[in-house]
């Protein structure tokens, strides 16, 4: 009995994806807003993880295997990279936060994380309208996907801007740079996805 079927259905893998990285956000949120079983809440980020790599690795051993793809297959590969980093980049700013042994989180880095579960949030929406060959409400979410990353990346700036007021200690504030940073390139990622579904739509609307 064969695992898959023949006709493999990519757009159902990157939904299934996208909507473990929603998964991964929303427990990031949890992470940084309650901040208590530190070592429970980052092991339950990384299984998010861990399970994104399997549905990623299968999308690419697939696609290996497959000689006709609903899509280009380069973009295919793109965009199963890109989702792949959000979802790294999230468990890296939670690995970082117990390895440095942070004590405190900052007001800052639980709006970044609210604001990064909502475009993983859009961006599931987006892949599930491909899905469904719904380009217009494709459309429609990478331009909010776009908006919020903005959003993050002032949110981010003005961290990076408080960090350097207020905090004293230089190994602290170079700890707390790495898990911005690892948060903004996060949605920054979100974006790329956003940009890789507008080109799909260009070629297939």
């Amino acid at each position: 009995m064969k695992l898959f079927p023949k006709q493999i259905d990519f757009f159902e893998y990157f939904d299934r994806i996208s909507q473990n990285i929603t998964i991964a956000a929303d427990l990031f949120v949890d992470f940084v807003e309650k901040f208590d079983n530190i070592e429970i809440r980052t092991k339950e980020i990384h299984e998010a993880e861990k399970e994104g790599d399997i549905l990623t690795h299968e999308i690419i051993r697939q696609l290996n295997q497959t000689f006709i793809t609903p899509i280009d297959r380069e973009d295919l590969y793109a965009l199963a990279s890109r989702l792949d980093d959000v979802l790294d980049l999230i468990w890296g700013a939670a690995d970082r936060i117990m390895l440095f042994k942070i004590t405190k989180i900052t007001p800052e880095a639980i709006t970044i994380a609210k604001d990064l579960l909502m475009i993983t949030e859009v961006m599931h929406k987006a892949i599930h309208k491909l899905k469904e060959k719904n380009y217009t409400y494709v459309q429609e979410y990478c331009i909010e996907i776009n908006r919020l990353e903005n959003r993050i990346d002032r949110s981010f700036k003005g961290a990076l801007a408080t960090l350097f007021d207020e905090v004293k200690d230089p190994i602290l504030l170079i700890k707390w740079k790495e898990i911005y940073e690892h948060m903004e390139d996060a949605s920054d990622k979100c974006e790329d996805v956003a940009n890789i579904l507008e080109s799909i739509i260009l070629k297939y609307a």
